[in-house]
């Protein structure tokens, strides 16, 4: 019987094996980033309710394509993300 404390491993759906570090950790930059993208969004439709045909899509495409990925993939600083 093996006693080794080595990383866990669990395996995926396409046969990759996926180690607790490849895991997405989210973090309170994470969450900040997530409500700045929440306000951009709910401006946006509050301005597109107002009438603005020019700003209010800027801020829906800016909150949907740019600050909610950025919120998903953002890192702490000086973590490098997974090789692999």
């Amino acid at each position: 019987m093996s006693t080794t404390k080595g990383p866990r491993k669990v395996s995926t759906i396409r046969g990759r094996v996926a180690h607790p570090r490849d895991e997405v950790r989210l973090t309170r930059k994470n969450g900040i980033l997530f409500g700045v993208a929440l306000a951009v969004i709910v401006l946006g439709y509050i301005l597109l309710r107002s009438g603005s045909i020019t700003l209010a899509p800027i801020l829906l495409v800016t909150g949907y394509c740019v600050l909610i990925p950025w919120a998903i993939m953002a890192r702490e600083g000086g973590e490098a993300p997974p090789k692999g």
